[in-house]
């Protein structure tokens, strides 16, 4: 039920106003206020109709926070005293689709145990409903105002020109943030508009090509992207450049790591993150393994060691302010950095390495990874399987992992000479290759 980020799918086939419902009940059992928002997606308020109809015959009051950014919901949990927040979002899939994202009082993700409790109670039809006359409230907040709050305390000096490309999302409030801490501002895509008009949710380089364009052509200091409901932010230099996500990673934690006052301080990264921050991090700090998903990333950001949290994707963890993905406090950080020195001179500064990835489309994908955990825990030494099977040489690594959410086995490989990366991807895709010919042959 739930994926690597929540509950996600195609509305009307795997996410319905009947699950949204089934999904409050479950939350209603022990919650007694929750915070509700959504993202601009056509199929969003007929799902928080549903969502906030299961909760409030649980008795649950439900705060309201209408349109808003994912992370100012999650933090809205905390700020308001609630048990629990629930976003109405499919966060950067296409716009056929939509979810649930389901936050704790920290700004943290349902963990995985919490998670299994509420898809339990939703398999076995649990819930706890009350009479007429004790039925939960339904007010309308507004979150944003304390979000906007947190942003201003970020500190600019001499604030640039900033294009900001918020996909037809529900990023505004990086806008307003940017604004009132004195940077001119221009966007782009900036109506909410849940079809995706503008461009495909997703802020990668090739959806982010106009920003890219823009950017150069203004003279802008940066240029900003989020996805439709800006847990997510990606960013294009003054030159023009579109920042690789492992390398945007690298400016972010090397600003942490700085900043903490933690002892042999570690930055928790997915187990598919490039080598890229590993050597731009030593020796002043060392990478943490997780697996694939902001979740993950969050989990292992409450150990007291670690001062961030990223995933090349797009999500930026900083976990004295909050476990959720922040999408607009990346934003106002990385301009920040880019006020005190253009981001071209810092992304230079970070060597990066040939990376391989490719996804193949397998029936079986469960099946297929345990044939391949076991053929190759068998032939080599330093294996993890921690998400999918990592083998670790001293010039690289290669990754075969199963999608969450699709019929698909990824693989990737690294390593710091482009023959060598080369190598290490035939090695693996001869693994994969060969535990499909066992599928196929039964």
């Amino acid at each position: 039920m739930f994926g690597t980020s929540g509950i996600r799918g195609p509305v009307g086939e795997e996410v319905t106003a009947a699950l949204a419902l089934d999904v409050g009940r479950a939350l209603g059992i022990d919650s007694e206020r929750v915070v509700v928002g959504r993202d601009p997606r056509a199929s969003g308020r007929l799902l928080t109709d549903a969502l906030t109809a299961g909760l409030r015959e649980s008795g649950t009051d439900v705060l309201d926070a209408g349109l808003a950014a994912t992370p100012t919901v999650a933090r809205a949990v905390g700020w308001q005293d609630a048990d629990a927040g629930v976003s109405v979002t499919a966060s950067h899939n296409p716009a056929p689709d939509n979810g649930l994202k389901l936050w704790q009082p920290s700004g943290q993700a349902f963990d995985e145990e919490r998670r299994e409790e509420i898809a339990r109670r939703v398999r076995d039809g649990e819930s706890s409903l009350v009479p007429w006359d004790e039925l939960g409230e339904r007010c309308e907040i507004d979150a944003g105002e304390h979000h906007l709050d947190v942003l201003g305390e970020v500190e600019i000096d001499d604030p640039p020109s900033v294009i900001v490309d918020l996909g037809n999302g529900a990023g505004g409030l990086t806008v307003e943030a940017l604004q009132e801490l004195g940077c001119e501002v221009e966007t782009l895509n900036a109506q909410p508009d849940g079809s995706f008009p503008g461009r495909p949710s997703e802020p990668t380089a090739e959806n982010c090509e106009s920003l890219r364009a823009l950017v150069e052509a203004n003279d802008a200091a940066v240029g900003l992207a989020h996805d439709g409901d800006a847990d997510r932010m990606r960013a294009v230099t003054g030159e023009g450049e579109f920042i690789p996500g492992d390398v945007q990673l690298a400016l972010f934690a090397r600003e942490a790591v700085a900043e903490s006052d933690v002892d042999d301080p570690q930055v928790a990264v997915p187990v598919d993150t490039s080598l890229a921050v590993d050597d731009a991090l030593a020796p002043a700090a060392s990478v943490t393994h997780t697996r694939v998903g902001d979740v993950f990333v969050a989990e292992r950001a409450t150990d007291a060691d670690v001062v961030f949290g990223g995933e090349p994707s797009g999500a930026w963890i900083w976990p004295t302010q909050t476990l959720c993905p922040d999408g607009p406090l990346a934003a106002v950080r990385l301009v920040a950095l880019a006020a005190e020195r253009p981001l071209a001179e810092r992304v230079a500064e970070i060597e990066t390495y040939p990376i391989r990835r490719e996804s193949v489309e397998v029936a079986e994908k469960g099946q297929v990874m345990e044939r391949i955990e076991k053929q190759v825990t068998a032939e080599y030494d330093d294996v993890r399987t921690l998400d999918g099977v990592r083998i670790d040489f001293d010039d690289g690594w290669i990754l075969v992992r199963a999608s969450g959410t699709q019929p698909l086995v990824r693989i990737t490989a690294e390593a710091r000479d482009e023959g060598r990366c080369e190598e290490l991807f035939e090695l693996a895709s001869a693994v994969v290759a060969d535990a499909r010919q066992k599928e196929g042959s039964g």
